[in-house]
């Protein structure tokens, strides 16, 4: 039996809300009972992703002409996660002090210092938006 089709389903309000997802994506950070305290993630919209991919572009030069443009892939990845990342908050001044740092990227990776760590917050943001894909896959595409 196949479905009706029907625009109903699709008119604004239908879509089911994004939900959030927990992930524990270090063992290092542990609550009062030693339990790893996970990351809260939720999905960003289309147009927030595509300002992100619009704000990681930079100019490529050579021999001191612009050439043209690329994006670049570990900072929107960095980028994306801040924007995820509901817990903890990695744009909180209180949290970014105590590291005596600005840039919430810099923050992202000194409390995710160990490589999988961080690897492991990349991934499950890019599940949560809908990238099933690995993230190379991605960049070539986007490169080509």
């Amino acid at each position: 039996m196949t479905a009706t089709r029907t625009m109903d389903i699709f008119m604004k309000g239908k879509a089911k809300q994004v939900i959030t997802e927990e992930v524990v994506v270090s063992r290092r950070y542990v609550d009062e009972v030693g339990n790893p305290v996970p990351f809260v993630l939720k999905a960003i919209d289309t147009r927030r992703i595509e300002e992100l991919q619009d704000e990681c572009t930079v100019p490529q030069i050579k021999k001191g002409k612009k050439v043209g443009e690329a994006v670049d892939w570990k900072r929107f990845a960095a980028r994306l996660a801040i924007e995820s990342t509901v817990y903890p908050d990695f744009k909180d001044a209180e949290l970014l002090r105590s590291y005596n740092l600005v840039d919430p990227c810099d923050l992202l990776k000194e409390i995710l210092s160990v490589g999988g760590e961080y690897a492991e917050l990349i991934q499950a943001v890019q599940r949560v938006n809908g990238f099933d894909t690995d993230f190379e896959e991605l960049v070539e595409d986007a490169k080509n």
